[in-house]
């Protein structure tokens, strides 16, 4: 793993190790079966549960592994050591950009479809880069941002490619439209999402702390937020209502899933984490058809092309 002294030095990207390997290629899985999952719970077109008492469990199971990790590890002192305002302060800061995210994607709603929000969103990844690049001072070279965009132009071609299906299944609601207000939240989002991902990038390289331990401040703040949103709802559906062994799988798919991100932020960097992200849609087109039936077309193999192309460049 890497050792950060300054995080504004030119930092290469860790060794690809077996390890290393693994652990992007189980994210990539995990993020890419997370929406055919959730299809798979759904009853008549809905889920059964409250999508909010979800991440609610989420948080906690991430908060839960962290302390024990941190108690295995044998790191519990520098609990008593570390526990001050100004160190623990900087973790409420992408609890709270995260939360006001989520809020804005189901604001934003009434100002565009679905599907455009879905291939403008790619836009995060641009977002990510410049902030990436001008915050932490790191300096990419011409052919990795000419990768970058290419992983830009792969989102956007993935998404474009299910707009025709979604339109003819309803075409009142599948109709394409985005207003002016629409169109400046979703930059919003994208720049919120990218400035979430470089300051926790910031803040878990530049602190001396066992990453157990900044997990466990960090989710200190997600559960604690969430669980505000959550009361603050005031839904009538009950915590555990509708939760069954696949809810359950999701649950443990996605704490694994930010604790393992956690790993790539602390000792890799915040483009490694664009990149599987954008790896992962391709994961999802395959569990689409394999568990959803859905039918890929020829033109599914236009993003894996150009993604595996970005990779290539942008690693070489």
């Amino acid at each position: 793993m890497i050792a950060v002294d300054n995080v504004g030095s030119p930092e290469p990207e860790p060794p690809l190790s077996r390890r290393w390997v693994v652990l992007l290629l189980l994210l990539v899985l995990i993020y890419g079966s997370h929406a055919p999952l959730i299809s798979l719970t759904q009853v008549d077109g809905h889920v059964p549960f409250s999508p909010s008492s979800c991440v609610v469990l989420i948080e906690f199971s991430k908060l839960l592994v962290s302390f024990a990790s941190l108690l295995a590890s044998g790191n519990l002192s520098a609990l008593k050591v570390s526990v001050s305002v100004m160190t623990v302060a900087p973790y409420a800061v992408p609890a709270v950009l995260y939360a006001f995210n989520n809020n804005l994607v189901v604001f934003m709603q009434a100002y565009m479809d679905p599907s455009s929000f879905q291939v403008l969103s790619n836009l995060k990844i641009v977002s990510t880069a410049l902030l990436y690049s001008s915050c932490l001072g790191k300096r990419l070279r011409r052919g990795q941002w000419f990768a970058l965009g290419m992983l830009v132009a792969a989102g956007v071609s993935h998404s474009y490619s299910g707009l025709d299906r979604e339109a003819s299944e309803d075409e009142s609601t599948g109709r394409l439209h985005i207003t002016s207000w629409g169109l400046l939240l979703v930059l919003v989002y994208c720049f919120i999402s990218g400035l979430a991902a470089v300051y926790t990038e910031r803040v878990l390289k530049t602190q001396r702390l066992p990453l157990s331990l900044q997990n466990l401040f960090l989710y200190v703040f997600g559960v604690a937020i969430n669980l505000a949103s959550h009361l603050s709802s005031g839904g009538r559906q009950g915590f555990l209502e509708g939760f069954s062994a696949l809810v359950w799988l999701i649950i443990a798919g996605q704490a694994a899933n930010g604790l393992l991100m956690s790993v790539v932020m602390k000792h890799g960097t915040g483009i490694t984490r664009l990149f599987v992200i954008s790896s992962a849609m391709l994961v999802n087109g395959v569990f689409s058809w394999g568990l959803l039936g859905i039918q890929l077309t020829p033109y599914f193999l236009f993003p894996v092309v150009l993604i595996g192309w970005a990779v290539y460049l942008y690693y070489r």
